[in-house]
Formats: C-alpha cells, structure tokens, sequence
C-alpha cells in the first residue's frame, strides 16, 4: 500500500502549500522588523539582513535541490528539507542574540525545496504546453498564504509579539509536511543518476540561450519583488508611520495583484504563449511603476496611493514568473529538477542582491522615490531578457526555413 502511495502523483493543492512555504517564511515577519530590531538591541541594517539572508540562502537552496532531486527522488528531498527548516524556525524563535536568528534564517531558506520541487514535480506530470498553466494555478494557489501572511504577522506581533510570527510558520510548515507525506509520490520517474552526471546536466543547461532568457527574465522581474520586501516595509514604518498590522494590510495589493496574475496565466498561457504572457507581464510592471511614481509624486504622504499601485507589480510577476519558469524547465526537459532549481538560484540571488541593496542605501526620510527607480531598473532589464527570448526564437524559425 506504502509503495502504491509513492507512485501517485499529488494533489495541484499540496503542491501549492508546499510552495507556500518559503514565501511565507520570507515574508509574514516582515511588519515585525522593528520589534526584532529592539529585542535584539541592534539595527535596523542589522535585522535587514534577515531579509537578504534568507533569499541568499534561498537561492543557494535551489541550485542544489534540483541534481538532489534528480538523484535521489523528489519526495525524499523535500520532506528532509521541510524537517530542516522546522528546526531552524524553532531556533529563530529562541535565538539568544542576533548572529543566532541570522544563522537561523539561512538554514531556514531549506524551506525553498517547496517551490523548487513544485516546478519540477508539474514538468513530471504535464508536458510542455500544459505545464505553464499549471504551474500558474500552483502559484496562484501558493500566494494565499503569503497574501495573508503580513496582515496576520503584524495582528500577531502587536498581541503576541514578534516571536509568534515564526510560530505561524512552524505551524504551517508541519501542516505541508504532514500533508506531503501523505499525498505526495514519487513523479520523477528517472531517479538514480549519480550526483556527478547530474551536475554534468548543468554545462547543457547553461550552454543554452533559451535558458539564459527565460533565467534572467525570472530574475530581474522577481528583483523588482524582492526590492520591494527589502524596502517596503521599511518605508511603510518609518516613513508613512504605520503600525505592523496596517503594513501586512497594504501588503494585501501586491498579494492580491500576483493571485490575479496566477489565474491569468492559468487562464490564458495554453492559448496565448508563455513568450508572450511573459513579455506582456513586465510591460505591466513598468505601467504600475510609472502610475506608482506619478500618485506617489502628486500625494508624498499618502500610503494608499504607493500601495495601490503596486497592485501591478503583483499582477505582471503573477503573469511573467510562471510562463518565464516554465520555459527554464522545458528547455531540456530531460534535466527539469537541475534547471529549475539553477534557474531559481538565479532568481532569488538576483532578488537577494536588489533586496540588500535597497536595504543598504534606502533612507526611509527620502520616501519612496529610490525603491521605485530601483525597481523600475529591474523590470527594464526584464523585458530586455524577455525580447533576447523572442529573438533567440525567431532566429531557429529561419534556421529552421533555411534547412
């Protein structure tokens, strides 16, 4: 019976809580900063590293979770790293000092084995054509939790203090992991190859230009997020002067923008093309931003007018990330779990990077004028990786004529 259960395939629900996961671990403690800035007796530049951390580690996760995988299966991977970052969320919440949290949040970033896994696992079930929608609706499913992550860290940082964030996570997490155990089986039908031919994958993946497009376009569009998580909250408390709870509540634009995304690429992907569902999602990134900076302009000390706009920048990665990540692992389809976990490395350490630097040169004083041209010079170099995409394929068009 054990061995039947292992051959299923799971439920498009289990797979969006397992990616659920590392988003809400990245996010639901962020309207608590200020209070682990002043339990720990440090700074704020300090506890902003929590942030850049973690997406370091993140990325660094998901390099190496997909030649895991590919050797080793992957349930086994990720019930073991969800078992790991249960650990670490508990040693955050005890932590004695700050160089102990932030130790933590690195091996916390283990939790990214849902998302990269997801991708992978779907590439399994679903081929090329299909597997963008899906992989939508798993996001789609995947941001309820980090869309109501905020507003419930904030309610419980101000009851409860900020240590009851990191229990929401520990408990949410032990429910993926009870819930994966159960449903999850075995997709990879291609388990066994050693660690060293599975690495061997990464000259073929890297050799491929469809692959850097599709990469990099991930990257940059995920940046202008990840810029806003390193910078946001900061300029919400500091510079708007709100308290945590109303940060997680204005939190809820970008959220719901990117769940809106989700469905539209689960929608229309099939039909319209990943290439260009990717494109048209960051041309509607940079219509957000400029809309951001002209409401931000006209009313300076007005959180409403940032935050709504910014419902866009969750709308255009809802569309883009989803058809761009799809395109990474069906560019050698043979290596799905190598290439989606390198393309995700990709992807968080170029969020990583924007974040911290955000995070270094913000001054809340300022308002929000630099997180939006930092963000705004993510999103450009998004849609030029995304037209290097539309390129490469248009040339194997002619080639393709030629022959």
């Amino acid at each position: 019976m054990h061995k039947a259960r292992n051959l299923s395939n799971p439920h498009i629900v289990t797979l969006s809580m397992a990616a659920a996961v590392s988003p809400l671990a990245m996010n639901v403690y962020l309207p608590s900063l200020a209070s682990i800035t002043e339990h720990f007796e440090t700074d704020a530049a300090t506890v902003q590293l929590s942030v850049s951390l973690f997406l370091f580690a993140t990325g660094i996760f998901q390099v190496l979770i997909g030649p895991l995988s590919d050797k080793f299966g992957r349930r086994p991977v990720l019930l073991c790293l969800f078992l790991i970052s249960l650990v670490a969320t508990l040693v955050c919440i005890y932590a004695p000092n700050i160089e102990v949290f932030l130790t933590a949040r690195i091996v916390q970033g283990s939790a990214a084995v849902g998302i990269v896994l997801s991708r992978a696992i779907v590439r399994d079930m679903f081929g090329n054509a299909k597997s963008a929608s899906v992989i939508g609706y798993v996001t789609m499913g995947m941001t309820v939790a980090p869309m109501l992550g905020p507003a419930m860290g904030g309610f419980l940082a101000e009851e409860f203090g900020w240590q009851a964030s990191f229990w929401l996570i520990f408990a949410f997490t032990s429910l993926v992991l009870i819930v994966s155990w159960f449903d999850l089986g075995e997709t990879n039908k291609n388990i066994g190859a050693s660690m060293a031919d599975t690495f061997r994958a990464w000259p073929n993946i890297i050799s491929s230009h469809r692959f850097w497009g599709y990469a990099l376009c991930c990257a940059f569009s995920s940046a202008s997020f990840f810029a806003f998580l390193g910078g946001g909250p900061l300029i919400a408390i500091e510079y708007y002067g709100l308290s945590p709870s109303r940060v997680g509540l204005y939190f809820f634009f970008v959220a719901g923008g990117y769940m809106v995304g989700n469905f539209l690429t689960g929608r229309y992907s099939e039909r319209i093309g990943l290439n260009r569902m990717m494109f048209l999602g960051n041309l509607v990134v940079g219509v957000g931003l400029i809309i951001a900076m002209g409401l931000t302009s006209l009313l300076p000390l007005s959180p409403m007018a940032f935050f709504s706009s910014l419902f866009m920048l969750g709308l255009g990665n809802g569309i883009t990330l989803p058809n761009a990540n799809a395109g990474i692992v069906n560019v050698r389809p043979e290596n799905a779990g190598a290439a989606s976990g390198l393309g995700g490395g990709l992807q968080i350490g170029g969020g990583a990077v924007f974040a911290g630097l955000v995070g270094y040169f913000l001054r809340p004083e300022d308002g929000p004028y630099l997180l939006i041209w930092v963000m705004a010079f993510a999103i450009v170099l998004a849609i030029v990786s995304a037209m290097y995409v539309f390129h490469i394929d248009r040339k194997r068009v002619l080639e393709a004529q030629r022959k």
